[in-house]
């Protein structure tokens, strides 16, 4: 006889048996569903216009870490070979100068390879001159690595009117790594500029030849050239700065090209010329537009720590006119209070919710265990539209291909790059021995976060 507990469970039904497949299939819709969303996200700007004060968000003084140059046959080397010196423009130079014979880089995908190379070389010194693991313990600390240019357009989108960008992101052991993504169809374009927009384009590097010197104070006298020509001009060549920073709560780790030093370079960049053309001023109008260009000149010089911007105001035919200095710091003064003026404090402010909110996507996907893939190796799109806002998208395998292009990546990181750093345990704890005996050139693993980080830089006062 059955137990009294048995008996009172009554037979299955085949309808019965069907319920539990309905119920399985709703909550595989609402799987997909939640996979979906979890696959796109949005993230609106701020107001440029309210009245209401920003909270403050302390911004690091940026140090120097180290420096690189690029040859004119595009290599890479850690030496000062492309440093070039300051030094007053002739009066009246022709930015047109030399324009037949420019050396121009093809326009390529802008990746993140010579940033990373100077990261683990960062890496390999405090290994030297610490200890083993020192170095990892530092990119531990690490939030972002990317150039200034793409800090520059993340901290200026609120005040973006015309130029969409797209941006590539990896999360990886901890870091946010970001490079721009230049698709087939805009790298062509940018290489097929009309013929105007390229003779502009090299009244900016002509400045530049007419502006720097090999020697400091000296203008260079070269033989077939007027004096105080530089040089002809050749992109593929290009001297570097890498700088730690930090912003918010994220420590960054930038690199940028630096067009000049006045006088002398010891290592710091408190010596770092910028150099920029713009219209001649001739109207209200000109001066408007001039200060609403003064936001991308003042911040790609202050995530740098370029202390001072020299602007050579240019004819339309390509005659210098004038040139002014700019202090760096003191620029948002010149703007503060005019009709439609652009406010730091708003840049830093979004950069910081950008930041948050970009690792706090990733991180969740991160520990999502739903899919097979390796969360580290996930690529995601990152799109600011101009007044629209931000979206980020995991991208598919095709995605991924068309990022890696047909190179020998992981996601947009060098395969030497990634596989070292993916490899790593991210919660803290000593180097494993075979760690600090890794060979230069095959990648660097992260570390834990410093504790002593010395407070040796003040705040930059906006």
């Amino acid at each position: 006889m059955a137990s009294p507990k048995t008996s009172k469970r009554r037979m299955s039904s085949p309808s019965d048996e069907a319920r539990p497949a309905k119920r399985l299939e709703v909550d595989a819709d609402a799987q997909n569903d939640a996979s979906r969303q979890s696959r796109h996200h949005t993230l609106s700007y701020p107001s440029v216009n309210s009245s209401q004060s920003v909270p403050s968000v302390p911004f690091q003084q940026p140090t120097g870490l180290l420096t690189f140059s690029y040859t004119p046959q595009r290599v890479l080397e850690f030496t000062d070979s492309a440093l070039r010196y300051y030094i007053d423009p002739p009066p009246g130079a022709d930015l047109r100068y030399g324009y037949e014979r420019w050396i121009k880089r093809p326009e390529e995908r802008t990746r993140l390879d010579g940033l990373l190379r100077a990261v683990e070389r960062v890496m390999q010194k405090a290994d030297a001159s610490v200890g083993p693991g020192s170095g990892e313990k530092w990119l531990k600390d690490i939030a972002v690595v990317t150039w200034r240019g793409i800090m520059t357009k993340i901290l200026t989108a609120p005040y973006e009117e015309r130029d969409r960008c797209e941006l590539n992101a990896m999360y990886v052991n901890g870091t946010l790594y970001l490079e721009e993504h230049l698709s087939d169809a805009r790298l062509k374009e940018k290489e097929d500029l009309p013929p105007k927009q390229r003779v502009q384009t090299y009244y900016g590097y002509s400045f530049e030849s007419w502006c720097t010197s090999s020697r400091p104070g000296v203008p260079e006298r070269l033989e077939g050239h007027p004096v105080g020509w530089g040089g002809d001009v050749d992109t593929n060549v290009q001297w570097c700065s890498v700088i730690k920073t930090k912003l918010g709560d994220n420590r960054l780790v930038i690199g940028g090209e630096v067009d000049c030093v006045r006088e002398r370079f010891s290592g710091r960049t408190d010596t770092f010329v910028e150099l920029k053309t713009s219209m001649s001023i001739r109207n209200a109008g000109d001066e408007a537009r001039f200060e609403k260009k003064l936001l991308k000149f003042y911040m790609q010089s202050f995530l740098l720590g370029v202390p001072e911007i020299v602007v050579g105001f240019r004819t339309p035919a390509g005659r210098l006119t004038t040139t002014q200095t700019f202090k760096t710091v003191q620029i948002p003064r010149l703007v503060r209070g005019k009709p439609g003026a652009w406010d730091p404090q708003i840049c830093f402010n979004w950069g910081q919710q950008f930041l948050f909110k970009l690792k706090s996507i990733l991180t969740a996907a991160a520990e999502d265990s739903s899919s097979a893939d390796e969360p580290s190796a996930r690529v995601w799109r990152v799109t600011l539209s101009p007044r629209e806002g931000v979206s980020v998208s995991l991208l598919d395998e095709d995605g991924v291909r068309d990022v890696e292009g047909g190179e020998g990546r992981v996601g947009f990181l060098p395969r030497w790059y990634y596989d070292k750093v993916a490899g790593q345990d991210p919660d803290p704890g000593p180097p494993l021995a075979a760690e600090a005996e890794v060979p230069p050139g095959t990648g660097m693993p992260p570390t834990t976060p410093s504790s002593h980080q010395p407070p040796s830089h003040q705040g930059w006062n906006i």
